[in-house]
């Protein structure tokens, strides 16, 4: 391979890669100095020069004039230099030109791997930055392949992947098919840029409306909180700086239009738009609309809150297995609790009445029954009134277990119990 060959295949890989041609240049250089090391062994005085405008490259050794040589690869006698053509005084340096023809066809080869190895590693590093800034997009490819249910997604520069947990599992791709999703996160691997997609976060939703409603894209309208069951419901809740744009009108659109393109998008995923509020209890009753709340009781420290709703609207607030309930907890980071009226009343007719005491309620054991009366806690309705943070004070109960307690006692003063249904979330 001469000089023309080796520019022409420099300009080549920066067009095909996409990459900065100095740092290609640089690359040759490196390697060709690596070549030169793999040939005299010792390349510590070898340099390298390309001359892009003139198609020259040029390879020389430094060497040390001296009266006698003890290493030729860094030293040459005053004789040696007069033949290079320079005129040179005893412990004076002078350049050296190295030949191609001198490196042989194994060290060329070297040089060769070098600057694809190196190519290979800039154009990954290139994808990882490039997909690291982009953290947060939606993205369009093709699904090249299916391995163990994961969807393996050629973007055109890179290759993606949705792992199963991050997929709408009621969709069914086959490969060839077009696909958009979510940058989850780029990660490095010894195998380049690992993109991971995803079709499931929340992330998803919020920018699939980004796209279809200027509103938001133009920071009118905001999205302050969304909550996702994949496939099945979410909750989308957003708010206006301008008094004029309804955020709830703007997303659904003229006839819908707007909310059924993301509908669309998502496989049918029902989407409720509420409109967002600083008070946690007025937000957490647009979150449970249409729902008629008649009360709520909220206990700021534990951040939760009991729903008091009509007893003919119970199931339509819990939802189908207690969806509804839970994405509302989600959209506003509170633990709900829903009840009907009827029950409300009945458990606080029971909580006024005549105490019951803790060794009543079945589901734990004789130890911790025995602390919580040590503790002072001797009756159900006291553990119902109890705070998780005073539990956990009481040896061998965790804040899980306290939960659990409450959950106990509040579930054993509520006499009307909806079967299948849960209100907890």
């Amino acid at each position: 391979m001469d000089t023309f060959e080796i520019l022409e295949a420099l300009n080549q890989i920066t067009k095909e890669k996409n990459l900065d041609l100095d740092f290609v240049v640089g690359v040759l250089e490196t390697g060709l100095v690596s070549a030169a090391k793999k040939k005299f062994g010792y390349a510590d005085n070898i340099s390298v020069k390309i001359d892009l405008d003139s198609g020259q490259i040029e390879m020389y050794a430094t060497k040390k004039v001296v009266k006698e040589v003890s290493d030729r690869n860094l030293e040459l006698t005053p004789e040696q230099a007069k033949k290079i053509g320079d005129e040179a005084e005893i412990g004076s340096e002078i350049k050296v030109p190295i030949e191609f023809q001198e490196f042989g066809r194994n060290a060329i080869t070297a040089a060769k791997q070098i600057l694809i190895q190196r190519v290979r590693e800039a154009e990954r590093d290139k994808i990882f930055e490039e997909y690291k800034n982009r953290i947060g997009e939606i993205v369009t490819g093709n699904v090249q392949q299916i391995e163990k249910g994961s969807l393996i997604v050629n973007l055109g520069k890179a290759e993606a992947v949705i792992p199963v947990k991050e997929q709408i599992q009621r969709e069914r791709y086959r490969q060839g098919d077009r696909i958009r999703a979510y940058i989850l996160d780029v990660q490095r691997t010894a195998r380049g840029p690992q993109i991971i997609l995803s079709r499931a976060n929340p992330g998803f939703l919020e920018r699939l409306f980004e796209l279809e409603v200027p509103e938001i894209f133009e920071k009118i309208i905001e999205i302050k909180a969304v909550a996702r069951e994949p496939g099945e419901r979410a909750k989308i809740a957003v708010s206006s700086i301008d008094d004029r744009v309804d955020p709830v009108g703007a997303c659904v659109g003229v006839k819908g239009t707007r909310v059924q393109s993301v509908v669309r998008e998502l496989n049918n995923e029902r989407i409720d738009i509420v409109p967002w509020h600083p008070d946690p209890q007025i937000f957490a009753t647009r979150a449970l609309a249409p729902a008629k709340i008649v009360r709520i009781d909220v206990d700021e420290g534990e951040k939760s809150m009991t729903l008091v709703v009509e007893d003919d609207m119970l199931s339509l607030a819990i939802g189908r297995a207690g969806q509804n309930a839970r994405l509302a907890a989600k959209l506003t980071d509170w633990k709900i609790n829903i009840v009907s009226e009827s029950e409300r009343k009945a458990t606080k007719k029971l909580e006024e009445g005549p105490k019951i005491v803790v060794s009543s309620l079945p589901g734990i054991g004789k130890k911790i029954k025995e602390k919580l009366a040590q503790a002072g806690i001797d009756s159900v309705q006291a553990l119902v009134k109890t705070k998780v943070q005073e539990l956990t004070q009481i040896e061998g109960i965790g804040e899980k277990r306290a939960e659990k307690l409450i959950e106990l006692a509040r579930e054993y003063l509520t006499p009307k119990k909806v079967e299948g249904e849960t209100r907890k979330v």
